[in-house]
């Protein structure tokens, strides 16, 4: 692991950042766009902010498959559907041989 104490941001190639950009997302919280040690660096070169803003997609997207959303669960409405449904002893096409309290 490089300690980023030694780099000098200022004088950075972007050889060198592409070097350490799998770094650069592992040692912090994901977004390398707001690392204030990188800001002149990417200001100054277009193509790597572009890369570095590509990847945060990505990297967003591919957390965002892993989150609960709150359209994955039904609704409050659907459950009390539901719970209305049963205490009034309708159980549909799938008539339960007994009644369901709740």
């Amino acid at each position: 692991m490089t300690e980023f104490k030694s780099l000098d941001f200022d004088t950075m190639t972007p050889a060198d950042f592409e070097t350490y950009l799998p770094e650069f997302f592992a040692n912090g919280d994901g977004h390398v766009s707001t690392d204030p040690r990188l800001q002149t660096f990417l200001r100054n070169n277009p193509d790597c902010a572009a890369l570095v803003r590509d990847l945060e997609a990505i990297a967003d997207q591919a957390r965002s498959l892993f989150e609960p959303t709150e359209d994955q669960d039904p609704s409050d409405a659907v459950w009390s559907n539901i719970q209305n449904k049963l205490k009034q002893g309708v159980a549909g096409d799938d008539d339960l041989p007994i009644p369901l309290t709740v």
